[in-house]
């Protein structure tokens, strides 16, 4: 192992390990100089502790690691001797530094990119890789019909996983500009001083900036730190994404055709309300609001300074007759408008009319009805004059360069952003209509409320906000189109009933009037709801609403499978299996019914909830489920790990896409087919042996409650990381009944979350090594090879296990274990951790975990002393709390200090549900 550390930190890159000891240095002055220099020391004592346990870290450390007990004995008496105030001040400073350290990390990333785009072969996962592939496997006709149905369609969510505070990530935000600046050899002398002297500047701030959010956010807090992404990032970088497509084509011999505009967004932050009483029908107008406001800022802000460098004059480029009736039109509409621009763009009608149309866009912001756009399919259209005008005069450098990047622009986007989905429980619904029905049908003049009701709210308060949630999607539609929102999920979808349900409430909120457009997508989660999948879609198809939809759609549908739930009910490797399968049986149905299934991906940010590598999960995809479209939520921490930089978030994009391309081509798919089929067999014996050993655990007596005790579970909501509970709260306790612990009832985020602040990661891996060993003790563990080299899925679940394993630490975890007083429960999860480790390193030839993912397996090992720090920290603030009385003064400081390391341990193992 310290052999291994050494490797590590001697193939740390330079340039990262500068600015780790550099901003490292700097948090170090600004600790001595707010603190006190005891603080600092207390800091590195620590530190050094841990390291030496370890043996490595970032800072170097003994030349051989210590008795992992003796030593993690001393280091739990070190941090037992602080008072609660220093304590807190310490974990403070480990997770400042943490954050300093992602930082660094995620520029060394930027680098590598950097360095391995050298123009000489198509980077590996590139769309440039992806089209070069299928050009010279399949040929142009068949990437042409990709790519004429390829679709990628993200959906971000509000889910509670990014611990930061906005304060938090907008200073690292500013930390890592003035990274950039340093690592720029062009910078000068005098610009690197002040440069420096800034980053002091920003970490003292970052310092003294609370890690720890006073005030819960509530919804438009949601909904406006989801819009700093789109703004700092999103908006730039689609069109980067689709120039890598358009130049990987016309290297290829389907050059003559334009890269498609293929991304779509969605998002549910503002519509989810499903056990968020937070959200309601104000919250869903009021996100279309703030999200079309920001998009139209956008594109009036691009379309006026593409107008303004348009400066081509009309001698030189001479304007198409479609552009002279236009700019004709705008004359007879807008005279004065025309007459002031002109005047500053004499004989320059792209400028002219670029510059009119600005003022479109700036009109249909502010809700000017004379001037406004009616939608975006007439912007587009002006657009596209202009183009089509540009390429006619010869100016085709003008017409494909940074127009084309603005089409894509409005292409991708609209005049709404990103389509909001509103998402909702089907047994709220059922209990709505169980109050609606007995006064009569829809539209009738008994189902506007119970006799002698008042207008204004004739039912209870529950069932009128389901009704004012339909009536915020007509008004949404209304205002910013259909697209802006139009898609209703069901949560707990068990029949075609609760399809039929949400169409029914529709009419009832509309009282007679026109319901608003609905496309009701159902939402898999359990294992029964897995199985009886096809036969919901087969009734949905019999429900008119549906019928409709499907012939004015070309026979569109969506269904959505959940990962989350279904990992939290099955464990992770059955839910893994269970999903393909039912992935496999809908794509079937969707070929038997000839309809074009997409299938919605509910996937978390972490292992335990459907997380991972995007791109491999999309490789893995049952055969013909993808089929060029592909839809899959954005989660939490996961928006601004993967959105947060522009050069991260072309890679990732490229990634997604290039998959859905390759998954889709008839290569790959007959392969996966064929694999899926040889180990089928397998599959069904490691669900049944994993499942039964995860049911084992979950279903143990008093499990529940010896859960909430070794973990801070009970603690994560003080947070205060989103607007929705941790429980969805359906059913309320009885009357003086204290609430109690469900698992059932509790999300799959706080049960990730709270698992991986153990250190045990359990809902990644757990249950896997039972699965494993059935078919090794069966068969032998040569048939498990063969499944890893040669079935897509199954070696996306071995490497995805082989992560949350490694992010594992089986000695700090069994303290944390310790904790509930139950050896029976102990043993079970550390056995199986054994087992677990044993086989995966053993099926995939493995001397040691991540042993093939060198980077990765750096920034685990490198890490591992720093959050070993934090965890010893939380450990006691745990350890006293469980023995604590309520009434404890120090209560309160307790807490803190737990939830300043849960905070840390988030950042430094970099995921938290």
């Amino acid at each position: 192992m310290e052999r291994t550390r050494d490797r590590d930190r001697a193939a740390l890159p330079e340039p990262m390990r500068r600015e780790v000891r550099l901003l490292g240095d700097i948090l170090g002055d600004v600790i001595r100089g707010s603190a006190g220099p005891d603080l600092l020391a207390d800091v590195e004592r620590l530190r050094h502790a841990v390291i030496d346990a370890r043996g490595g870290g970032w800072g170097g450390g003994r030349d051989e690691p210590r008795d992992g007990g003796a030593a993690a004995d001393e280091i739990a008496t070190l941090v037992a001797s602080w008072s609660v105030e220093q304590a807190e001040q310490v974990a403070r400073a480990f997770a400042v530094y943490f954050h300093l350290a992602n930082l660094a990390e995620e520029h060394q990333r930027i680098r590598n990119l950097r360095e391995r785009d050298t123009g000489q072969e198509p980077v590996r996962e590139s769309l440039a890789a992806a089209v070069a592939e299928i050009s010279r496997d399949s040929g142009p006709e068949h990437l042409r019909e990709l790519l004429a149905s390829l679709r990628v369609h993200l959906v971000l969510t509000a889910h509670p996983t990014e611990a930061r505070r906005r304060a938090v990530v907008a200073a690292l935000r500013r930390i890592s500009g003035l990274l950039d600046v340093l690592d720029d050899r062009r910078t000068a002398a005098a610009d690197r001083a002040e440069a420096r002297r800034e980053l002091h500047e920003q970490i003292d701030l970052l310092w003294r900036t609370s890690q720890l959010r006073v005030k819960a956010m509530d919804p438009i807090d949601e909904v406006r730190t989801v819009m700093t992404a789109f703004d700092e990032t999103l908006f730039r970088v689609v069109p980067a994404v689709y120039r890598e497509l358009d130049r990987a084509l016309a290297a290829s011999p389907a050059s003559a055709y334009t890269a498609p505009a293929f991304l779509r967004f969605g998002s549910w932050v503002g519509a989810d309300r499903d056990g968020n009483p937070f959200v309601t029908a104000q919250v869903t107008r009021e996100t279309a609001t703030i999200q079309a406001d920001h998009l139209l800022r956008a594109l009036e802000n691009a379309t006026a300074r593409i107008g303004r460098a348009l400066t081509l004059h009309a001698a030189t480029t001479p304007p198409s007759a479609a552009l002279r009736r236009a700019l004709a039109a705008a004359h007879a509409a807008h005279p004065e408008l025309l007459a002031e621009i002109e005047a500053r763009s004499p004989q320059e009608p792209y400028r002219t009319y670029l510059l009119y149309a600005a003022q479109r866009i700036n009109a249909t912001r502010v809700r000017h009805a004379d001037l406004a756009y009616p939608g975006p399919a007439e912007f587009l259209a002006d657009l596209r004059t202009v183009q089509a005008s540009l390429v006619a005069a010869g100016a085709v450098q003008q017409a494909h360069g940074e127009l084309q990047h603005l089409i894509w622009q409005a292409e991708t986007f609209g005049f709404h952003l990103a389509g909001l989905e509103v998402r909702q429980h089907s047994e709220v619904h059922a209990r709505a209509l169980a109050e609606l029905r007995p006064a009569g049908p829809p539209g009738s003049e008994h189902s506007a409320g119970p006799p002698g009701s008042e207008p204004a709210s004739p039912w209870s308060p529950r069932t009128e906000e389901v009704l004012a949630t339909f009536r915020a999607v007509a008004w949404v539609q209304d205002r910013y189109g259909v697209d802006a929102c139009h898609r209703y999920v069901v949560s707990f979808t068990r029949s075609a009933d609760d399809i039929a349900a949400v169409h029914e409430l529709a009419r009832y909120a509309m009282a007679g009037g026109r319901p608003p457009v609905l496309d009701v997508v159902p939402l898999f989660e359990s294992a029964a709801d897995l199985a009886n999948a096809p036969d919901v879609l087969t009734g949905m198809l019999a429900l008119p609403e549906v019928a409709q939809r499907l012939a004015a759609s070309g026979r569109e549908l969506e269904a959505m499978l959940g990962y989350s739930d279904s990992a939290k009910e099955l464990g992770p490797a059955s839910a893994t299996l269970r999903l393909f399968d039912t992935q496999a049986r809908l794509a079937a149905w969707a070929a038997a019914n000839g309809v074009r299934l997409t299938l919605f991906h509910g996937r978390g940010g972490a292992l335990g909830r459907g997380g991972g590598p995007a791109g491999r999960a999309v490789l893995a995809q049952a055969p013909g489920s993808v089929n060029g479209s592909f839809k899959v939520t954005e989660q939490g921490e996961v928006i601004f790990a993967r959105y947060g930089q522009q050069a991260i978030a072309k890679r990732h994009l490229e990634q997604v896409g290039s998959a859905v391309l390759l998954a889709s081509s008839a290569r790959i798919a007959e392969r996966t087919a064929a694999a899926a089929e040889a180990y089928s067999g397998v599959a069904a014996r490691i669900d049944q042996a994993a499942c039964a050993a995860f049911r084992r655990l979950v279903e143990a007596d008093g499990f529940a409650d010896w859960f909430a005790r070794i973990s801070p579970l009970g603690e994560i909501g003080g947070l205060r990381i989103g607007s929705r509970p941790a429980k969805r709260g359906l059913a309320a306790p009885p009357a003086g009944a204290a609430p109690a612990m469900d698992l059932a009832d509790l999300r799959a985020i706080p049960w990730v979350f709270a698992w991986s602040q153990t250190r045990m990661n359990l809902p990644g891996w757990f249950g896997l090594g039972s699965g494993l060993a059935a078919v090794a003790d069966a068969e032998g563990p040569d048939v498990l090879r063969r499944a890893y080299r040669d079935w897509p899925l199954f070696g996306v679940l071995l490497e995805n296990a082989e992560m949350s394993l490694a992010k594992t630490d089986r000695l700090i975890g069994a303290r944390y274990l310790a904790l509930g007083g139950r050896e029976d429960l102990t043993e079970m999860v550390l056995a199986e951790y054994d087992r677990t480790r044993r086989l995966v390193l053993t099926v995939t030839g493995h001397d040691r975990l991540l042993a093939n993912r060198h980077v990765l397996s750096r920034a685990v090992s490198l890490r591992d002393p720093y959050v070993d720090a934090l965890s010893y920290l939380q450990l006691r603030a745990l350890t006293a709390l469980r023995d604590t009385d309520p009434e404890d003064h120090e209560r309160e400081r307790l807490e803190r200090l737990l939830l300043l390391t849960v905070n840390g341990v988030a950042a430094g193992l970099q995921n938290t549900g």
